[in-house]
C-alpha cells in the first residue's frame, strides 16, 4: 500500500506544480513579475518529476504517470495487478491536485492562460496533437526506461535525467496541446474544465499509451 500512496502522492505533487505554474504564472514574460512563460512552466513540470524521483523512487519508482507505468508493465518491471492500482492511485492524486488548484482559483485570482491546466488542441489540429502526444511520450518513457533500467540505467542520476527530458518534451509540446504525456495529467483538469476538455481528454489517453506501448518495445529492442 505504501508504494501506491507514494504514486498518489508524487501525482499530486506534479500537478499542483505543473499545472499550477500555468494556472498561476503561466503568462508571458514580458516584464519582471508577469509570469513565468512556456519555458518557466516546462521546468516547473520537470522540476516536481526531479523532486518527487529522490523523493518516492525508492518507494515506488516514482512512475507518476500511467504511461511510464504502462511501459514498466509491458517491459516486465512490474505486474499487472500493481500497474492497475498504480494508474488508480494516480489518477486519485490528479485529482486531489486539481482540487487543490480549484478551490485556490475559486478564491483568488489567477495570472496565467488557464484556469484548470487541462490539455487541449485546436480545430482542425487532431492529427497534429496525436502525433506530438504519441512521439514525444515514446521518448520520455524511451528515457525512462532506459535511465532506470537496472543494468544500462543511469543509476542516480536517472532522476536528473527524466525531470530535464520532461522540460524538453514541454517546451516544444506546449503549444500544441499544452503537453499532456501523462493520462492522469490529463484526466483531472478535463474533469474540472469540462466542455471540450472532457470531450478530447480521449486523445490525451489513447496517444500516450500508444507512445509508452511504443517505448517499450524500442527499448526491449535496442538493449540486447
Amino acid at each position: 500500500m505504501k508504494k501506491y500512496l507514494a504514486e498518489m502522492i508524487g501525482t499530486m505533487t506534479l500537478v499542483l506544480m505543473g499545472c499550477g505554474s500555468a494556472i498561476f504564472a503561466g503568462a508571458s514574460a514580458e516584464a519582471v513579475g508577469t509570469g513565468v512563460g512556456t519555458l518557466g512552466v516546462a521546468l516547473a513540470f520537470g522540476l516536481a518529476v526531479i523532486a518527487m524521483a529522490y523523493t518516492i523512487g525508492g518507494i515506488s519508482g516514482c512512475h507518476i504517470n500511467p504511461a511510464i507505468t504502462l511501459g514498466a508493465f509491458l517491459s516486465g518491471r512490474i505486474n499487472a495487478k500493481d500497474a492497475g492500482m498504480y494508474m488508480l492511485f494516480q489518477v486519485i492524486g490528479a485529482l486531489i491536485g486539481s482540487t487543490v488548484l480549484f478551490a485556490l482559483v475559486s478564491t483568488g485570482s489567477n495570472g496565467g492562460p488557464t484556469q484548470t491546466g487541462a490539455n487541449s488542441f485546436t480545430d482542425g489540429a487532431l492529427c497534429q496533437a496525436f502525433i506530438a502526444e504519441t512521439v514525444f511520450t515514446f521518448i520520455f518513457v524511451l528515457v525512462v526506461l532506459g535511465t532506470t533500467d537496472a543494468k544500462k540505467g543511469a543509476g542516480n542520476l536517472a532522476g536528473l535525467a527524466i525531470g530535464l527530458t520532461l522540460v524538453l518534451v514541454h517546451i516544444v509540446c506546449i503549444p500544441l496541446t499544452g503537453t499532456s504525456v501523462n493520462p492522469a495529467r490529463s484526466i483531472a483538469p478535463a474533469i474540472f474544465e469540462g466542455g471540450d476538455a472532457l470531450s478530447q481528454l480521449w486523445l490525451f489517453i489513447v496517444a500516450p499509451f500508444i507512445g509508452a506501448a511504443l517505448a517499450a518495445g524500442a527499448w526491449k529492442c535496442i538493449k540486447e
